[in-house]
């Protein structure tokens, strides 16, 4: 199949949007809000503690409520990771402590795609957001 940068671009976005709609169980572990700061030229992750109920939910281990998935919540958070590459932030976090906060291999495999990801936007100045 020969196609153009553009059209394996497109082909690409087009799978990547459809996989991102498949069930994911979330991490006993917690979860990560990553984010750039551009004027550190830092990758950033923020973590945080969870405990998933019988229904797969998470909840906030403080308060027992149900953690949304959309819109402003406050949480406490647990650690503050930071590199300068998506390598450097994964050996952090899955190398660099007695224990990772991580227990689920999906989701160490979805952390070091979006940590790429978020290299890719801080090397171009593109904008990112987390899948």
């Amino acid at each position: 199949m020969n196609l153009t940068n553009s059209e394996l671009k497109e082909l690409i976005r087009k799978v990547d949007d459809e996989l991102s709609k498949r069930f994911i169980a979330l991490d006993g572990g917690g979860y990560f809000i990553i984010y750039l700061d551009r004027d550190a030229k830092l990758i950033c992750a923020k973590h945080y503690t969870n405990i998933i109920d019988e229904k797969g939910l998470a909840l906030d281990p403080e308060t027992g409520e149900i953690i949304p998935v959309k819109g402003k919540v406050e949480r406490t958070i647990n650690a503050l990771y930071s590199a300068r590459t998506a390598k450097e932030l994964c050996i952090k976090i899955f190398e660099g402590a007695a224990s990772t906060p991580v227990s689920e291999l999906v989701h160490a495999a979805y952390l070091g795609r979006e940590f790429v990801r978020a290299e890719m936007a801080l090397i171009s100045g593109e904008e990112y957001i987390q899948d």
